[in-house]
């Protein structure tokens, strides 16, 4: 028996270490794969960049990509955000009502908020979930059927030619239907707040809080989410592998990564922001 159980805590102490051999293999291989993804994005974002300042110059690409990113997200977009800036204030209103029952400001600090932070990064989300997905597509369709393959033997750059128009149009159109946004917000929640409320619209119209710093944290989140969508996007895209099951997991990885990547540029921006006017 003695003899048995020196062989089972052998056998025990030489699976241990194959477990812990395993454990740190997978974590290597995580890590380089990480590394390499992000070389890969680096590098894409780089070329994007260049390309974007010294690639050609096809006017027509830009405009098609303008009206696929613009016009047809405006209808998505309308509806989406004016149901929202009816919530917002709707359940403000209610909460004020609770509390005080002094509605003079409820305008004011609606606008403050919707020109600083919420009418872009809700945007942003809202078009990285329609935009992304068909660039992602797109590009990934691409990939698979070995078109992309066919631009390089052409001696063509896939970036400058798939990337950078969608790029340039995003970030033009992405600032247009955000300002849009702007506006649908405004309008619908001054709306809501005059016809359940009882808030006269020249009350709510009370831009007294909203200032130069507001409209520059503003302005420089949708910039920034307008470049950003269309790069993770083409990244995912241009990675794609496996026929069509890889352009779903494709589409799918640039939602969420382009939604992932609004969250954390509008934390880095609200943050410096907040230290260069506010702190």
């Amino acid at each position: 028996m003695a003899a048995g159980a020196r062989a089972a805590s052998g056998e025990g102490a030489r699976r241990e270490p194959g477990r812990v051999h395993r454990f740190v293999e997978g974590l290597g291989t995580s890590a380089v794969d990480g590394a390499r993804a992000a070389r890969l994005f680096y590098s894409i974002l780089i070329r994007t960049l260049y390309y974007s300042v010294r690639g050609r110059r096809e006017k027509g690409a830009v405009l098609r990509a303008m009206y696929q990113i613009g016009n047809r997200s405006l209808f998505f977009i309308t509806v989406v955000m004016g149901f929202i800036g009816m919530i917002m204030v709707y359940h403000s209103c209610t909460q004020v009502n609770r509390i005080t029952g002094d509605l003079h400001l409820v305008g004011a600090t609606f606008l403050q908020i919707v020109v600083r932070d919420f009418a872009a990064s809700i945007g942003a989300t809202m078009i990285a979930t329609r935009v992304g997905a068909g660039i992602a597509a797109e590009i990934g369709s691409m990939v698979v059927t070995d078109q992309v393959d066919a631009l390089r033997m052409c001696a063509a750059e896939p970036i400058d030619y798939l990337i950078v128009p969608r790029f340039k149009a995003s970030v033009v159109m992405t600032t247009v239907l955000i300002v849009w946004s702007m506006a649908v917000m405004t309008v619908i929640g001054m709306l809501t707040a005059w016809g359940m409320f009882d808030v006269n619209p020249r009350i709510f119209w009370n831009t007294s809080m909203v200032d130069y710093r507001d409209l520059t944290m503003g302005l420089t989140k949708c910039l920034a989410f307008g470049a950003a969508i269309p790069i993770v996007s083409g990244y995912c895209g241009l990675t794609t592998f496996g026929g069509a099951e890889g352009v779903g997991w494709a589409t799918t990885r640039a939602v969420v990564w382009s939604i992932f990547a609004t969250i954390l540029l509008n934390f880095v921006i609200s943050t410096v922001g907040f230290y260069v006017f506010w702190a």
